[in-house]
């Protein structure tokens, strides 16, 4: 999808150097994504000892 931004050139340039990315698209993808993620991450945190799990970490990483 074509989109016309108007975004801070300061702003974009150092989000690429961090994304280590040489496009703004790319950035921009990167950025999306990694905002989504987070609101995933903070959906999951709200389960956070509401469900009764039944593992054994020790078994699952092979310590006895």
């Amino acid at each position: 999808m074509r989109t016309t931004l108007d975004l801070p050139e300061s702003l974009l340039r150092e989000a690429m150097d961090v994304a280590h990315t040489k496009t703004k698209t790319r950035v921009i993808t990167i950025a999306l994504q990694e905002l989504i993620r987070k609101r995933n991450i903070a959906q999951l945190k709200t389960y956070k000892g509401k469900i009764e799990l039944p593992i054994d970490m020790d078994i699952m990483r092979g310590r006895r």
